[in-house]
């Protein structure tokens, strides 16, 4: 029997966003741990060593990239996507330097971020 995969960590200023994908995630077999913010996320003693990140580009205090840039400096190579509202080659050129697999626009409505986080995550589809 093979290990199950590490959570899907989504990190999104909106409860709204964090609480529709934890539901969605969740119908499809996923563990989902949800933060409202990337210092929330930075607080977590205990990070999982495998999984998947989903972060927001706009929050509060801290960006997604940025977060990605504190998450790296702590050695913390999970595969992660940003979602954005507005992404704009200068925010895609940066999260991708930055360790982001994907930037996926909202709204969320196609089956793209769901297969992103199974690749991720390796699980087939």
């Amino acid at each position: 029997m093979s290990m199950p995969p590490g959570p899907v960590i989504v990190v999104d200023d909106d409860d709204a966003v964090r609480q529709s994908l934890k539901f969605a995630l969740e119908l499809e077999g996923m563990d989902v741990r949800l933060y409202e913010s990337g210092d929330e996320l930075l607080a977590e003693p205990d990070l999982p060593t495998s999984g998947c990140l989903v972060v927001d580009y706009y929050m509060p205090a801290m960006n997604g990239v940025e977060l990605m840039d504190k998450l790296r400096r702590r050695l913390i190579k999970l595969p992660a996507i940003l979602i954005t509202a507005r992404a704009t080659d200068d925010m895609r050129k940066r999260a991708t330097s930055s360790g982001f697999s994907q930037v996926i626009e909202k709204p969320l409505e196609d089956s793209t971020l769901l297969d992103s986080i199974r690749g991720a995550l390796s699980i087939p589809a």
